[in-house]
């Protein structure tokens, strides 16, 4: 069992910076490895993939539209992962959302443990 809580969003001008923080609670003694993802919803758009981090070796991957602007970390001792949104622009403007998941993998349907999300709205 995995739990995760998402905070750090608001409202940024285009341009700006935000961090977004989701701290992970997991079942005590757990040895396995997972992702954390970080998902991002539009209104009116489907679910997409952002970034995610692997637990164990902290391996990350990025989608093309967040690749150099945006860079997901973890402090390990703080069970926390991080993602720093840099160049923020109108288009950023969702509900990001933290999940994790067994499978290495960008596809948000494969995440069986979601937190509850976090609006970022960016102002042009």
């Amino acid at each position: 069992q995995i739990q995760l809580v998402e905070s750090g969003g608001g409202l940024v001008q285009s341009g700006g910076s935000l961090r977004l923080s989701c701290a992970v609670s997991e079942s005590p003694f757990s040895n396995a490895n997972y992702a954390v993802g970080w998902f991002r919803q539009a209104p009116g758009k489907e679910r997409e993939f952002v970034a995610y981090i692997t637990k164990n070796s902290g391996n990350t991957r990025y989608a093309d539209s967040t690749k150099g602007r945006f860079t997901i970390s973890r402090d390990a001792a703080k069970k926390t992962v991080f993602l720093q949104m840099n160049s923020l622009k109108p288009e950023d403007t969702a509900v990001y959302s933290c999940a994790a998941g067994y499978l290495l993998t960008t596809s948000p349907t494969r995440y069986k443990y979601w937190g509850q999300g976090t609006q970022v709205t960016v102002s042009s």
